[in-house]
C-alpha cells in the first residue's frame, strides 16, 4: 500500500480501524466477510503495513499455541498442575488456524506457505524438580484433546536426535527433559498481516492510509466518531468519521484510547518492555536446528521473556534466534517516543501505575538488570541452551516493545497483568485493545469476541452466526470438550495450510 491523499470531507465509515497490524487486518477481513457491504477506513502512522509488533524481527512469530510456554502451564501449590491456561490458548490458536484455512479455500490468503509451516515445539528443562514438573505438565496436558501426540523424555540421546545443538556439549551427569510436539507451527505474522492487508484494500468500500497519525477524536450527540488525522508527510489535516472505531496500535493504543475520553478508558496504564535478539550468523549453524525450544523463565522476569533457541522462517529464509533479552525503555512502540510513558500518565491512573509499581519492585530490579547484560552474560545464558554456541556465530538485534497493561483493582489498587486486554464503550461505537503476549497468535479469537460484544444484534442473526461458522468450523463449541471435533478441525486446517501431517 502507498499513503493517499487526503480528502477533508470524507463520508462516514461503518468502520474505522487505527493500525496496520494483524489485529486490524483480521477484524477488517472478518467484517468485511461477515457483511461485504460495510465500509471500513484505515489510517496507520508509518508508512508500511506491519511494521511494529506484528513484524517477524519484532518478537511475533511462534504461534502461541501453548505446547512449549511453560508459563501457561502453573504448579499449584499441591504440586498440581493446571492446565486451564494452556488449554484456553491452544483453542484459541486453533481458531486462528481454521479461519486462515477458510481463507485460503476461498482465494483471500492463496499461498499458505508464505505465512505458515510446521515445526516442532518443545519444552527443555534441567535439573531434578525441573524434570520433575515438566513429567507432572505433560501428563496433565495428555487429559486434553489438543495435547494428542505430545512427547516426553528423559533420555539424552532421545533428546539429542531431536535437537542436537541443546545437547551437544551438555553435562551427562545433568538430569534433563524434553517435551515435543510435532504439529506445532512457525507463523510469519508480518507476511499474513501484508497478505490480509492486499486483499482488503481491493474490496470495494476499503480505502486505508499509510502515513497517516490519529491526533485526537470525539463522539458527537449522534453517535459518530470525529477524528482529527495529520499526514506524517505534509502536515495536512484531515477529518475522518465513522460509526465504529477499533484502536490495533499496539503500544500505541493506550495513549489513543485516553484521548477517546470514554469512562471505561479511566484507571489504565502501561508499562513499557523491550527486547532483544541474539541471531545467528553461521548457516550451518541454523541448517542444524529445527525447532522451538522453550525454556522456563527467570523468577522475576515477564512472559514474554521466556528464553527459547527458535528457528524462524523470514522473507524466505530460515533464520535462528536465541532470546529474548529483556530491557526497559519508555516508549511504547519501537519507532516511538521516549515520551510516550510520561504522556500517557493521567489523574485517573496515577494510583494504579503506583501501586503495581510497588508490588513489582522485582521485575523492575530484573530490567534494570537485563539492560546492564555484558556480551559475555548474553552469551551465558544462550550457553544454558546452547552450550557450544560460539559468540563470533551471534548478533545482536533490537526486537519490539510490549506495553504491559496496569488496571486499577478494588483490593490493590492496581495490578500489572501480562496478557491482553480488550476495552470497549459502554454503547460498543469503539475498542482498543491492550496488551501483549499471546497477542497475534489469538487474533481471530480476540476479533471474534469483539464482534460479539460491539455488534451484538447482527452477531447473533442467523446470516452472522452461519458465517462465523463458515469461517470458524468449531464456532461456538469447546474443543478440550470434543476429542473428535478437534481432530476433524485439526485435518481441515492442516490440509488447507498445507501442514506437515
Amino acid at each position: 500500500m502507498t499513503p493517499t491523499s487526503s480528502n477533508p470531507d470524507k463520508p462516514v465509515s461503518d468502520v474505522l480501524v487505527i493500525g496496520a497490524g494483524i489485529m486490524s487486518a483480521t477484524l477488517g477481513v472478518l467484517l468485511k466477510t461477515l457483511d461485504p457491504s460495510l465500509t471500513l477506513s484505515g489510517y496507520e502512522r508509518l508508512d508500511a503495513v506491519a511494521a511494529e509488533s506484528s513484524d517477524a524481527w519484532n518478537n511475533a512469530g511462534t504461534g502461541h499455541s501453548a505446547f512449549c510456554e511453560l508459563n501457561y502451564t502453573p504448579e499449584r501449590p499441591d504440586g498440581s498442575i493446571d492446565i486451564s491456561k494452556a488449554d484456553k490458548i491452544a483453542e484459541q490458536f486453533e481458531l486462528s488456524k481454521q479461519f486462515w484455512a477458510s481463507l485460503v479455500l476461498a482465494g483471500p490468503l492463496p499461498d499458505p506457505t508464505s505465512f505458515i509451516r510446521s515445526i516442532p515445539h518443545m519444552s527443555f528443562v534441567w535439573g531434578a524438580a525441573n524434570v520433575e514438573y515438566l513429567r507432572k505438565r505433560h501428563a496433565a496436558l495428555l487429559h486434553s484433546p489438543l495435547f494428542q501426540g505430545m512427547e516426553f523424555s528423559e533420555d539424552p540421546a532421545r533428546i539429542a536426535q531431536w535437537i542436537p545443538l541443546v545437547m551437544e556439549g551438555r553435562d551427562p551427569a545433568q538430569p534433563v527433559a524434553a517435551t515435543r510436539m510435532a504439529l506445532g507451527t512457525d507463523v510469519n505474522f508480518g507476511a499474513l498481516t501484508r497478505s490480509l492487508s492486499n486483499y482488503l484494500k481491493g474490496l470495494p468500500g476499503v480505502d486505508f492510509h499509510l502515513g497517516h497519525e490519529v491526533e485526537d477524536f470525539r463522539q458527537k450527540d449522534d453517535g459518530i466518531w470525529r477524528l482529527k488525522i495529520r499526514n506524517v508527510a505534509t502536515g495536512e489535516k484531515v477529518i475522518a468519521r465513522a460509526r465504529f472505531v477499533f484502536i490495533g496500535a499496539g503500544g500505541g493504543s493506550l495513549t489513543l484510547l485516553e484521548k477517546s475520553g470514554i469512562p471505561e478508558a479511566n484507571g489504565f496504564g502501561g508499562f513499557p518492555v523491550s527486547g532483544q535478539w541474539l541471531k545467528c550468523q553461521n548457516p550451518a549453524i541454523i541448517a542444524r536446528h529445527e525447532a522451538k525450544v522453550y525454556g522456563k523463565p527467570a523468577v522475576g522476569s515477564p512472559p514474554m521473556s521466556m528464553p527459547h533457541l527458535d528457528t524462524r522462517q523470514i522473507n524466505g529464509r530460515q533464520e535462528l534466534l536465541f532470546g529474548p533479552y529483556a530491557g526497559f525503555s519508555t516508549k511504547f512502540l519501537k519507532k516511538g517516543s521516549y515520551t510516550d510513558l510520561f504522556r500517557s500518565i493521567e489523574l485517573g491512573n496515577i494510583r494504579p501505575l503506583l501501586y503495581a509499581g510497588a508490588r513489582n519492585l522485582g521485575l523492575t530490579r530484573y530490567l534494570i538488570g537485563q539492560v546492564l547484560q555484558t556480551p559475555q552474560e548474553r552469551t551465558a545464558a544462550l550457553r544454558e541452551y546452547y552450550p557450544g554456541a560460539n559468540p563470533a556465530d551471534w548478533q545482536l538485534e533490537v526486537a519490539g516493545q510490549r506495553v504491559q497493561v496496569i488496571k486499577k483493582d478494588k483490593k490493590q489498587g492496581g495490578v500489572l497483568e501480562f496478557g491482553t486486554e480488550m476495552v470497549t464503550s459502554a454503547d460498543g461505537s469503539i475498542a482498543a485493545l491492550l496488551g501483549a503476549s499471546p497477542g497475534a497468535s489469538t487474533a481471530v479469537a480476540i476479533m471474534l469476541d469483539l464482534v460479539q460484544k460491539c455488534f451484538p444484534e447482527r452477531a447473533k442473526s442467523p446470516e452472522w452466526q452461519a458465517r462465523f461458522r463458515q469461517l470458524v468450523p468449531s464456532f461456538g463449541q469447546h474443543l478440550a470438550d470434543e476429542p473428535a471435533l478437534t481432530a476433524a478441525v485439526r485435518e481441515r486446517s492442516r490440509a488447507a495450510l498445507k501442514l506437515d501431517a
